[in-house]
């Protein structure tokens, strides 16, 4: 049995007699029979084990099979549409090649920090599996497309002199006897290059030290950080929505049925096809609060809408969960529709905890737009009200100066406002992407690191590439993780890297 066949080849394998190699993720056993669900890292197949095609000793050894036994089966393929991936193995001979005693994560609810504390097992795991299959494909997807656009990919160094946007927020090391950082952005060392080779990319892992536990923080991700010589600020945003949308449309060819693992309702990713709504920070302001609408839709009237369809959702599943516990209390009920009305209890207490956290949130977003001061950035709250009107990203661009990073440029329309621009992803997921035109002038970006009160020593060689042959261009900063995040509809950024590192966690 040395070589084999990968279970997403199966279905061009169908009347043949195969081998298969990998781990039992599943099983279920009748009277002379075992249902295995093998896994293999490419898919999922059943496959069914009888004393009559198998014999007795190969029927002993699925029995004796527990979760994440790894095996070798040989059999024959036969196609069965009802069948995780349409087809099945006829098992003719079953070998175990290790073990598996007391699998720690069972089919039962576990706790998150369990999950994240058995995160190396936890990756084995359906629904995991698919995230990584999805975030494989977006990374494909994000290098071809630059690859085809003429990008050459750079990289960047990890140990920095000096910070992009100051220090407070950095990982501060040893580099022999002189203090280092670990960057936080590949960003002004991609404008070098970009200099150098006109369009270039560089995809790589960054740093914050952040200490901060909400769903969409990371101490250590994976950033992607292109920089365009002769662009501005709209050729930045034409960039940023061409690449979003080449990976939306990879993902929804290539991922259907990851999608469909995870639940993901794809309907937000499809209207994400079209054009990006593109505002600027002030129109953008006008929406939060309530001033401007979108379609006929103002934020208020809809927040207060959904804050009242939201309490009677409440009330309808508390109901439901009583009336599901009383039958369930009735004498004579049959296993399965005990095990039918526990698993529907379950499922709606987990409804239960997320309409009541809608309820927590929905009044922080209703002060949030109502009292918006004019000039702040955007907060969570601010995002989540301005996305909830929009089925796609939406860009928004020309920020106040104040709030922005000390390289971007000044309209120079309006000095009150830096090109930056931040792409919001709908269904509260927020910033995705950060980017903007770059200051030119060596005497504007002078005064914006004596202002940001950094070291100017550090940034000299910054200044350079304005002294020589200075360009107009642009860049941005896309969050690998983040955009994960969205594209799979996660509740936490933590489930979209193999290993997350954040503030409260360095293992496993």
């Amino acid at each position: 049995m040395s070589s084999h066949t990968y279970i997403h080849d199966l279905k061009q394998q169908v009347g043949q007699t195969v081998t298969l190699k990998g781990w039992v993720s599943n099983k279920r056993e009748g009277k002379g029979i075992v249902f295995i669900v093998l896994r293999d890292g490419t898919g999922y197949c059943q496959c069914v084990i009888t004393q009559d095609n198998s014999g007795e000793n190969n029927l002993n050894i699925a029995q004796s099979t527990a979760l994440e036994t790894s095996v070798i089966i040989q059999g024959s393929v036969h196609a069965d549409e009802k069948q995780i991936g349409g087809v099945e193995v006829q098992v003719n001979q079953i070998e175990i090649v290790g073990e598996s005693i007391d699998y720690p994560i069972a089919k039962k609810e576990h706790g998150i920090e369990f999950l994240m504390d058995q995160r190396h097992l936890w990756l084995r795991s359906t629904r995991q599996w698919a995230i990584m299959k999805i975030r494989n494909t977006i990374i494909f997807s994000i290098h071809k497309y630059f690859q085809s656009q003429g990008f050459v990919q750079m990289d960047a160094p990890i140990f920095t002199g000096n910070a992009c946007e100051g220090t407070s927020t950095l990982f501060e090391t040893d580099f022999y006897g002189e203090p280092a950082y670990l960057s936080q952005s590949g960003q002004l060392y991609g404008e070098a290059m970009a200099m150098a080779m006109g369009k270039i990319y560089t995809f790589g892992p960054t740093f914050r030290a952040e200490k901060s536990k909400t769903r969409r923080h990371l101490s250590e991700f994976w950033m992607i950080e292109p920089e365009m010589a002769f662009y501005d600020i709209f050729q930045n945003m034409d960039t940023i929505e061409g690449m979003l949308q080449a990976v939306i449309k990879d993902v929804l060819a290539e991922c259907s049925e990851e999608l469909k693992t995870i639940g993901r309702d794809t309907s937000v990713l499809e209207s994400s096809l079209k054009s990006f709504p593109r505002m600027t920070y002030d129109e953008a302001v006008s929406i939060i609060k309530g001033e401007k609408p979108v379609n006929g839709i103002y934020s208020i009237a809809m927040l207060e809408a959904e804050l009242a369809q939201t309490e009677e959702k409440l009330k309808s599943i508390e109901s439901e969960i009583a009336d599901k516990e009383a039958k369930l209390a009735t004498p004579g009920l049959k296993k399965g529709e005990i095990n039918f009305m526990t698993a529907k209890i379950i499922q709606l207490k987990q409804e239960k905890s997320d309409v009541e956290e809608d309820l927590r949130n929905i009044p922080q977003w209703l002060n949030s737009a109502r009292n918006f001061e004019y000039g702040n950035d955007f907060g969570g709250s601010d995002e989540t009200v301005l996305t909830k009107l929009f089925d796609s990203p939406v860009m928004v661009y020309d920020w106040p100066h104040e709030v922005k990073a000390f390289y971007l440029k000044r309209n120079p329309e309006d000095t009150r406002f830096a090109r930056g621009v931040d792409v919001l992803a709908p269904e509260g997921y927020g910033e995705i992407v950060g980017g903007g035109e770059r200051e030119t002038n060596v005497q504007n970006l002078v005064e914006k690191i004596h202002e940001h009160e950094l070291p100017m020593e550090a940034f000299e060689w910054y200044l350079d590439l304005r002294r020589y042959g200075s360009v107009p261009h642009s860049g941005f900063g896309l969050g690998l993780e983040r955009l994960v995040t969205w594209i799979c509809k996660l509740k936490h950024v933590r489930e979209s890297i193999p290993f997350p590192r954040m503030y409260g966690r360095l293992t496993p």
